[in-house]
C-alpha cells in the first residue's frame, strides 16, 4: 500500500515553548529532525490540535512552519494547520502558509458558530479555492460539535474539488470512514492512534498521530508489517501500544507528550493555558507505560 499525499506516518507535532512561554524555534527544529530522522515519521503536521493552535498567534504559526520546513522540508511532507472558526482568517493563513512553503494544508471544520452542513462545505471549499496546495479536511466532531461533522454527503461534494485531497478522520465512525474511502476517492488519515491499524486495514492512506512523538518506530513497524502482509506482527505491535495509549488518555495529548518529553529531556517546554501540566502521578504512569511499551 502506498503513502497518500500527506505522507504515511505524520506526527501531529507539538509546538515547543521556552520556559517563559515564548516560541522555541531552535527546539522546534531539533524536534522535527528527531521525529523524521529517528522517530519513524515521513511527515509532520504543524499547528494542529496537538500543536496548541488555538493559543498560538498567526505570526507564531508561520514562524514555526518556516523553522520546520528549513529543518526537514527536503525529506518530509510538512502540512500546516490553518483552520479556524473564521473563514476570512483561515483563507489568509492558508495563503501565508503556502507562501512560506508548506506542502499541504490541514483545515478543520469551523466550530462554535454551529454552521449547517451547507455552511461547513462552503467554508472548506472557499479555503480550497484560495490555494494551490492539497487540502486535508479535518473531521473531529468531539471538539467542533456534532453539527459541524463532515457528513458522507458533504464529503462526496467536497471530494469533487480539485484541491481537496484527503480527510483526517477523528469521528470514531468505522462505517462512515469505510464509506468515505469507498465512495469519495479521498485519502483518509487516521487521527486517533487506537484506530490506525483498523483504518489501514480498510484502506486508509496513513495516520496523523500524537503517540508518534514517543513511539514512532513502533508505529512504523506496525504499518510496515501490515503492508508486507504480516498481519500477526502488525497486530502484536498494535496491542503493544494499547497500555501507552490508555495512559495518555488521562490528560490531553499535548499535555501527555510534553510531560514525557520533559522526563526525557526533549524539546517541548510548558503548555499554554487553559492547559495545565500533568501532575506527578500522571507523569509516573506515562513514563511507566512508555518504558513497558518500548521495552525500556
Amino acid at each position: 500500500m502506498s503513502s497518500g499525499p500527506f505522507g504515511r506516518l505524520a506526527a501531529a507535532m507539538i509546538t515547543p515553548f521556552a520556559d517563559d512561554g515564548t516560541l522555541d524555534l531552535a527546539g522546534a527544529r531539533r524536534l522535527a529532525a528527531h521525529l523524521v530522522d529517528r522517530g519513524g515519521c515521513d511527515a509532520l503536521v504543524v499547528n494542529g490540535t496537538t500543536g496548541e493552535s488555538v493559543t498560538t498567534s498567526d505570526a507564531e504559526k508561520l514562524a514555526l512552519l518556516r523553522a520546520v520546513l528549513a529543518e526537514v522540508g527536503d525529506r518530509a511532507r510538512v502540512t500546516a494547520g490553518v483552520g479556524s472558526a473564521d473563514t476570512r482568517r483561515t483563507v489568509e493563513l492558508a495563503r501565508a502558509s503556502e507562501d512560506a512553503g508548506a506542502h499541504g494544508l490541514l483545515v478543520v471544520t469551523p466550530y462554535y458558530s454551529r454552521p449547517t452542513p451547507e455552511m461547513v462545505a462552503h467554508h472548506l471549499a472557499t479555503v480550497a479555492d484560495n490555494t494551490a496546495l492539497p487540502v486535508l479536511l479535518y473531521d473531529i466532531p468531539e471538539r467542533t460539535g456534532v453539527g459541524t461533522a463532515l457528513t458522507p454527503e458533504t464529503l462526496r461534494r467536497l471530494a469533487e474539488h480539485p484541491k481537496v485531497a484527503g480527510v483526517k478522520d477523528c469521528s470514531h465512525d468505522l462505517l462512515g470512514a469505510g464509506r468515505t474511502i469507498a465512495e469519495t476517492g479521498l485519502a483518509l488519515y487516521a487521527g486517533s492512534d487506537e484506530e490506525i491499524l483498523p483504518l489501514r486495514a480498510i484502506g486508509a492512506a496513513g495516520a496523523v498521530s500524537t503517540v508518534a512523538h514517543v513511539a514512532g518506530p513502533l508505529l512504523r513497524e506496525m504499518l510496515d508489517a501490515f503492508d508486507a502482509g504480516n498481519v500477526g506482527t502488525a497486530r502484536e505491535r498494535h496491542q503493544a501500544l494499547l497500555p501507552l495509549l490508555d495512559a495518555m488518555r488521562a490528560v490531553p495529548g499535548t499535555v501527555a507528550v510534553k510531560a514525557l518529553y520533559a522526563a526525557a529531556g526533549l524539546p517541548g517546554g510548558p503548555v499554554r493555558g487553559p492547559l495545565l501540566p500533568a501532575g506527578a502521578d500522571v507523569v509516573e504512569r506515562l513514563v511507566t507505560a512508555l518504558r513497558r511499551t518500548m521495552g525500556g
